[in-house]
């Protein structure tokens, strides 16, 4: 019998790396997951209640203490960089937005990039060949914006992106090209997905605390919705399981590389909130929209769909998102 693969998964306890421990555990891998605390009880234990997870060791690692993060890596054959979480605020606690040009730079940007750099140095001390990292669409925003966009012709510009203060989403692209340049010097293998809205089921309660969950928890408890007023515009979204599959997919398959879409499509609110209504009659309804509605960001999913992953459908998302939250997950 062939030794099972470690995969070392950097953020083990987000919301889409502890999806993907869960994937990588239903087909037999061993997983080396990172905590920022491994003394984080809660943590542990609802990782620890994933089928398999004997298979899965966890460590305390920081993306920004190189040294932390040799051990998990450690005769794995795939690093997953799933920590690099949106950063909304400076050192002292002042909202990104607010922030100057140089302070954006320093405080918001530079510690996406170099906590990044650093996991890629200690995956190449590793002798890791195979990176997959989580980031997301805002780096694919171009400037005019595009009628359907792609991974290859479509970034956001980092300089435009500062000049309005964007500086958590002009991390998201400062990191990609860093990490892209990296594995390209360096000749590691790297994929990066481009996620947004992600529903479908959490392994860790606190992940509730975030939308899509607070907001359709909410409603189902007879509160209000996520907005008072239906937004004219679109959002795009994507079942966690199925973006696990699709990092799990490009892992397996030696000639993926590069950016690809982790969504399944961008849906207009009011198509949201109408799918919704079916599933949550005496749900409460944001106020109708007065004028008429735009068209959702359009994509162009070649290089997703060439991963083989058949992803669930818009009303399928939203039911088994739904019906999830309605059973009360995390109540034992």
């Amino acid at each position: 019998m062939r030794e099972r693969k470690i995969l070392s998964i950097i953020g083990a306890s987000g919301l889409v790396g502890s999806s993907i421990v869960k994937e990588a555990l239903s087909r037999g891998y061993k997983v080396n997951g990172t905590l920022t605390k491994k003394s984080d009880s809660q943590k542990i234990k609802y990782l620890k209640k994933l089928p398999n997870a004997e298979n899965l060791e966890l460590y305390s690692a920081e993306m920004q203490k190189r040294e932390t993060l040799l051990k998990p890596l450690k005769n794995a054959d795939a690093v997953f960089i799933c920590c690099l979480i949106p950063t909304y605020k400076g050192f002292d606690g002042t909202p990104a937005r607010e922030l100057d040009y140089e302070r954006g730079y320093k405080e918001i940007i530079m510690p996406t990039v170099n906590g990044c750099l650093n996991i890629l140095e200690a995956a190449k001390k590793n002798g890791i060949k195979n990176v997959l990292i989580c980031s997301s669409t805002s780096s694919t925003n171009p400037v005019p914006p595009v009628a359907i966009k792609n991974e290859i012709d479509h970034w956001s510009d980092e300089n435009e992106q500062c000049k309005s203060n964007k500086f958590t989403s002009a991390a998201k692209t400062v990191m990609e090209k860093a990490a892209l340049n990296y594995c390209d010097k360096n000749k590691m293998r790297a994929s990066i997905f481009l996620p947004t809205g992600l529903y479908g089921e959490t392994v860790l309660p606190e992940h509730l605390s975030h939308n899509p969950f607070l907001w359709i928890k909410n409603v189902i408890d007879g509160g209000n919705p996520r907005h008072e007023k239906t937004p004219n515009d679109s959002a795009s979204m994507i079942h966690l399981e199925d973006l696990a599959k699709l990092f799990l997919s490009a892992y397996e398959d030696p000639l993926a590389s590069g950016r690809y879409f982790g969504v399944l499509e961008s849906f207009h609110w009011k198509e949201i909130y109408a799918e919704c209504k079916k599933h949550l009659p005496a749900m409460k309804m944001p106020q109708p929209l007065t004028k008429e509605p735009v068209e959702p960001t359009k994509f162009d999913f070649a290089r997703r769909d060439s991963l083989g992953i058949k992803l669930r459908d818009f009303p399928s998302i939203i039911k088994e998102t739904i019906d999830w939250l309605k059973s009360r997950p995390f109540s034992d």
